[in-house]
């Protein structure tokens, strides 16, 4: 254990960072130039820390002591929240300056408030990715709650304030059982901490009292969107692109999952996990989610609700990956947990490019847009075959895991486990079943009028400002860097990404 005060200036970017914005509101450039610095310092601490958690060391940092016994309010860094907290610091930047293309190209109002709210949001996340107990965890994901409301009702139509009630409603009644389940967590053990393996008092408690604790947990993080409590997150499509993004990719259902693994992995463990059955109960609701969200999918002809229903089914496989209580399942979950983020985004922002350049948002409308976008188009696709798990695209590398995951929990749990091997792959099917007719409308459907004016005047449609292709061409490339340089043996990025992944499932299960 390393004490650091690192993990408190990475809290501090943000922090500074969002008053600023308020300062400087009338003034677009340094308003927005106060955003980009707050990102690139703060993935540039996070990024300092990695040396020392691939050492096999725990950054430690104690904000201050609580009134309870065993409990401060502090931050510890280990390699799972680290992995978190790069995936939410880079892209972060990305986004920020896809808002600055996104925002300015619309005309969007209150600009001032959404790069604030922005901030606060981050800081709530990259404070959950870096939380050393339960207490501290509770504060930073309300304040994720909390800070995001204000996105999701920028338009502030009917319909986006409907949808902000809709969130509110969802993620502060989850909030409540959140908050319960840290209190007997604390009244069953004497602490919060996330322990390595679990906390050992736990086990001690009666079984009906951990089932019932469990789910606790699991209603207190509705921001993974597991079903039947999904449905705030399409509704909630009616936010501006960007910060669909950050919902989806960044910070908020990233959030949800991360901190179901963490209960899983550091609070309950894998052996008191497999002794209540709980990982085949979680697993059931994961494979549940994951066929369903799918079929919703299919059926969606608005692109950014398609998109929604996908990151649902997407982040049960993360969810699935932890339930399976295995080295190569649990290895499988922390990689898609970046993984995703990076495919996932990249889909967001082409929407969003797709939407500023055309004004289109549904899929039926999209025919031929490939050859007059067609960077923002290739962009897609290697998104959507990564959600798929097709190679060249990372997204194959998890699943690749998941499905071991899965033959392992069926050799040494249980034999039904082998079902989940089944889901698996009918839900990467089912995503190509989705994904396939979007790419296919786009490249090789022609648009209706094409030959006369109308026609013409569509094929004049060009790409979308810098501000906003550059970052979704970004997180496409390293969508495909992260596999192929592990795979080449180039070992420039991948090296310290699967090795931080070795190190948290080796303190999970050793």
């Amino acid at each position: 254990m390393v004490e650091l005060m690192t993990p408190l200036f990475v809290i501090l970017c943000p922090a500074i960072a969002a008053p600023m914005i308020l300062l400087f509101g009338k003034r677009p450039n340094i308003r927005e130039g106060w955003t980009i610095a707050a990102g690139i310092a703060m993935f540039s601490l996070v990024l300092s820390m990695l040396p020392t958690i691939l050492d096999g060391e725990v950054i430690k940092c104690t904000f201050f002591q609580t009134l309870f016994e065993g409990v401060a309010f502090g931050f510890k860094v280990d390699a799972f929240g680290i992995i978190f907290a790069l995936t939410a610091s880079s892209l972060w930047i990305l986004v920020s300056f896809y808002s600055i293309g996104y925002m300015r190209s619309l005309h969007e109002h209150a600009q001032t408030r959404y790069f604030f709210s922005f901030a606060i949001a981050i800081f709530g996340g990259i404070g959950i990715a870096m939380s050393a107990n339960l207490l501290t965890m509770f504060v930073f994901y309300e304040i994720l709650t909390v800070s995001t409301y204000p996105l999701v009702i920028h338009d502030q139509t009917p319909e986006a304030l409907s949808a902000g009630r809709k969130y509110f409603a969802y993620l502060l009644t989850s909030g409540c059982f959140f908050l319960f389940a840290v209190i007997m967590t604390y009244y069953l053990t004497g602490t919060t901490d996330f322990t390595n393996g679990g906390i050992p008092a736990l086990g001690s408690a009666s079984r009906l009292i951990l089932v019932i604790l469990f789910f606790c947990f699991l209603l207190g993080f509705l921001k993974a969107a597991w079903m039947p409590f999904h449905s705030w997150l399409p509704t909630a499509m009616i936010a501006p692109t960007p910060v669909s993004a950050l919902l989806h990719a960044v910070a908020v259902v990233k959030a949800g999952v991360f901190g179901i693994v963490r209960i899983v992995c550091f609070i309950y463990g894998v052996d008191l996990m497999t002794s209540l059955g709980l990982g085949l109960a979680l697993a059931c609701i994961a494979a549940f989610t994951m066929i369903v969200a799918n079929l919703f999918a299919i059926a969606q002809d608005n692109l950014k609700r398609r998109l929604a229903y996908s990151t649902i089914n997407q982040l049960s496989y993360i969810i699935l990956g932890a339930a399976l209580l295995t080295q190569d399942g649990i290895r499988g979950a922390m990689m898609h947990i970046p993984f995703h983020g990076y495919m996932k985004i990249t889909l967001f922002l082409c929407a969003g490019a797709i939407m500023v350049v055309t004004g289109k948002k549904n899929i039926s409308e999209m025919a031929g847009i490939g050859r007059t976008m067609p960077v923002t188009m290739l962009a897609f696709s290697i998104g959507a075959l990564g959600m798929s798990g097709i190679p060249p695209v990372v997204g194959f590398m998890s699943k690749w895991y998941l499905c071991l995951g899965s033959v392992r929990a069926y050799e040494i749990i249980s034999p039904v486990m082998i079902t989940f091997l089944f889901v698996l792959l009918i839900a990467s099917l089912l995503d190509v079943v989705y994904f396939f007719p979007i790419i296919h409308t786009a490249f090789f459907k022609r648009p209706e009028g094409e030959g006369n004016e109308e026609g013409m005047e569509k094929e004049k449609i060009k790409e979308a400002p810098l501000f906003m292709l550059i970052p979704l061409t970004i997180t496409a490339i390293f969508s495909v860097i992260f596999l192929l340089d592990f795979i080449l043996g180039l070992n420039i990025i991948s090296m310290y990404i699967y090795e931080l992944v070795e190190i948290a499932v080796g303190n999970v299960i050793p």
